[in-house]
């Protein structure tokens, strides 16, 4: 491991808090979401999830045991501002107020992400990411955590993964709010770059100490069968999946577009070119999430190869996800595929040369079908083989790349989105009626390898 190389752990409010309903927070797009019959696998909900809410100081005290350098959690939008506009709710103020005071106590830089995912339902029934007076209203809820926490957060990350809510949550109706536009979904990234300029401007209005980044989760793309037809498969879903996200961030213009399917991505053509200016604001990180890479092949869907099952409705589209029958996969059938995590840092060290600020991994794990032994105890081998394997390839580097650190997805069994319940990433397992919380074997591991640092 580099000398001051960071190694921390990630989760997200939705996904670990629970208390949906406690001191004034308000309700998120998410609730309505999980509430609507068939969306969630298990037919589980987030309304406890881990309980973290109540028993944060139990997982900080986890986290100083483990040895990490930093914490990435998100502030629940709802929590905070609850309908989307106006003054703050104090309780929300004061629980992240004491999060944020017992990570420090801990010796733990708190990573402060202010989007990740849950948008206060009351900005959602106007229209969401899809309007874009959105990225103003997230500006000013930027503007209130810088006031209240820019003082003692370390870094922080403006949105997480506008690509997933693109894709997920405004074409393929996956994730919430569970439209199906596809491509007419579009300006929902833009605006999401917008507000995420917006943002970089609302913080460093009120002088916050810490640097600012975004996260974004790429995947390398490749074809199925290396002929002319499939490349161009492969070049609008790169765009699609990465470079929409990236190059306005980085270069301050959307890519060019291949002409054949310039009118696909006529949403990202006619913006204002004074918003380009605000959302290429420099930054002091760039956050990459990496969790595998994406095969295309020409020709409809014919199986659900897609990251949380392919929609119905994307089987009418020229090109399809395919598979890689020779990597192994996690429970969620993800690719286990860690040399491409290095494919990947070369490939941005390449497309932003000159621009790329210092990278953070600000995701990486799986998910598999943890089993507790007769004792309690987990040995999840695969999952410690897999942040290994991982952590290794990102310390190949790659030229052009000041790589500072890796975050582990996650420290917790959480509620993870549509798949509920069925999908475990956690170093610590969560039992989800008792909240009992027991570290697995890959805990212990990177506990090793944390203290083998000194």
């Amino acid at each position: 491991m580099p000398p001051g190389f960071e190694v921390g752990v990630s989760t997200a409010a939705f996904q670990i808090e629970g208390a949906v309903r406690a001191d004034g927070r308000g309700p998120s797009t998410w609730d309505d979401f999980m509430g609507q019959a068939g969306r969630i696998a298990d037919g589980s909900n987030a309304s406890v999830a881990a309980d973290h809410y109540h028993r944060y100081r139990e997982d900080v005290a986890r986290m100083k045991e483990l040895g990490v350098d930093s914490y990435r959690f998100s502030l629940a939008w709802p929590r905070i501002q609850p309908g989307g506009t106006g003054g703050p709710n104090r309780a929300g103020i004061q629980f992240y107020d004491r999060l944020i005071d017992e990570l420090l106590a801990a010796g733990i830089k708190p990573m402060a992400t202010l989007f990740h995912w849950d948008m206060p339902e009351p900005l959602q029934h106007k229209g969401g990411w899809m309007i874009r007076d959105t990225a103003n209203r997230f500006a000013d809820f930027a503007l209130l955590a810088g006031e209240a926490f820019g003082d003692r957060v370390d870094k922080w990350v403006t949105i997480n993964e506008p690509t997933t809510v693109t894709l997920n949550g405004y074409a393929l109706g996956i994730h919430a709010p569970g439209a199906t536009l596809m491509f007419d979904s579009l300006i929902s990234a833009h605006h999401q770059l917008l507000g995420h300029g917006l943002a970089v401007q609302a913080l460093r209005s009120v002088g916050v100490k810490g640097g600012i980044g975004i996260t974004n989760v790429h995947s390398p793309v490749y074809p199925a069968k290396d002929n002319m037809k499939t490349r161009a498969y492969v070049e609008v879903f790169d765009i699609l999946h990465n470079r929409i996200f990236a190059d306005p961030v980085l270069l301050g213009e959307y890519p060019k577009f291949p002409f054949l399917s310039r009118k696909l991505f006529k949403p990202l053509i006619e913006v204002d070119a004074a918003d380009l200016k605000i959302i290429a604001q420099p930054l002091d990180f760039y956050g990459l999430n990496y969790y595998m890479p994406t095969r295309i092949g020409s020709g409809g869907a014919h199986h659900d190869a897609a990251p949380d099952h392919i929609a119905h409705h994307v089987r009418s589209m020229p090109f399809h996800i395919a598979p890689w029958p020779e990597f192994p996969q996690t429970s969620f059938g993800w690719p286990i595929a860690p040399e491409f995590l290095t494919e990947t840092l070369r490939d941005y060290g390449t497309r932003y040369k000159g621009v790329l600020p210092p990278v953070y991994i600000t995701e990486g794990g799986a998910s598999f079908n943890d089993i507790a032994a007769a004792d309690g105890s987990i040995d999840d081998a695969d999952r410690a083989s897999y942040l290994a394997d991982h952590l290794a390839a990102a310390f190949v580097g790659a030229p052009g790349v000041d790589l500072r650190g890796y975050y582990v997805w996650t420290l917790l069994d959480n509620w993870e989105w549509a798949a509920g319940f069925e999908q475990r990433f956690g170093l610590i397992h969560v039992n989800s009626d008792t909240q009992e919380r027991t570290p697995k074997r890959s805990f212990h591991w990177l506990q090793k390898v944390l203290r083998a640092r000194s």
